[in-house]
């Protein structure tokens, strides 16, 4: 049996993008023993402009298929691993 990609869409409170940004990666990380769970893709948005989403974590792609783990826009290097 296949299975297909959805989006679940759980609204919370938070002072500013910044906060909200830190939530997300909370629940991430709490989530973090779920295989099915895709961390790298996790965007946030305003509950009245859920067309526009801010990424969590970092897009790039690393050797092995994997993602940087570290908070959008960070810097300096990407950091090797993630999941």
């Amino acid at each position: 049996m296949s299975r297909e990609r959805f989006v679940v869409h759980l609204p919370v409170l938070a002072t500013d993008l910044a906060g909200a940004r830190r939530f997300a990666r909370a629940i991430c990380r709490a989530l973090n023993f779920l295989a099915d769970v895709d961390r790298a893709e996790t965007t946030v948005s305003e509950e009245d402009a859920q067309h526009v989403r801010h990424r969590v974590f970092c897009d790039r792609l690393l050797d092995g298929r994997r993602r940087c783990p570290l908070p959008a826009d960070h810097d300096g290097e990407c950091a090797a691993g993630g999941r």
